[in-house]
């Protein structure tokens, strides 16, 4: 069933005002639910409001954190997860530097909300990955152009704890309704792949340590 994250958490997560809002919710976590693929709804600070149960699966391999698990706040798994690398394929150049200059729009969108300026300054105890936000970002940018920062229609690398999958890409569609939109909310599904064969990614626990060459 589609769950709303669950976990340890600093603070209650406000539930929409109105009835109908919060019905809509719930049915839309049951239309989730049939979705066979990962598939996550998240509000303007990356928090899970819903996720299936193939989300759940994609990670559930990843060992406990306090704050960075991926059914909890997407962002902060990507960004600062040890274990992130272990699922999420090219992880710094195909994940991170994308997420960043979303997190980058973010702050000048709702740079006044604590939970982003809670990220942002968790970006800042990491002297490399600051470096990359401030300095890195722009020209990374500029290299590769908007259009591969957009999540909506990427292709990425994932590595499935299900061996059906394994090594395997998936593409990033944005499905969110106009009610969702209309909440704050953003419904991502990650399409798996059929798993090519090549050979599995060597894990890193390390984070941002360069930022690539822009691949076409």
């Amino acid at each position: 069933m589609a769950y709303q994250a669950g976990g340890q958490r600093s603070e209650l997560r406000p539930v929409p005002e109105g009835l109908e809002a919060q019905a809509y919710l719930q049915d839309y976590a049951t239309l989730l639910e049939a979705v066979p693929f990962p598939s996550v709804v998240l509000d303007h600070r990356w928090d899970v409001v819903l996720a299936n149960a193939a989300f759940a699966s994609l990670f559930r391999a990843v060992g406990p954190h306090p704050t960075a698990m991926p059914g909890d706040n997407f962002l902060r798994f990507v960004l600062f997860h040890p274990d992130a690398s272990s699922v999420l394929g090219e992880h710094e150049s195909r994940w991170c530097l994308p997420m960043l200059a979303h997190f980058a729009a973010a702050v000048e969108r709702h740079g006044h909300d604590h939970v982003i300026q809670a990220i942002r300054r968790d970006i800042a105890q990491d002297p490399i990955m600051d470096a990359a936000y401030r300095h890195g970002l722009p020209h990374w940018i500029r290299a590769v152009g908007e259009r591969a920062v957009e999540h909506d229609g990427s292709v990425r690398p994932l590595v499935h704890p299900d061996p059906r999958w394994g090594v395997t890409d998936c593409r990033v569609v944005d499905e969110t309704p106009r009610t969702l939109r209309d909440l704050g909310y953003t419904r991502l599904t990650l399409v798996l792949r059929p798993a090519p064969t090549r050979r599995r990614p060597r894990r890193t626990t390390t984070h941002l340590t360069v930022v690539p060459t822009p691949q076409v």
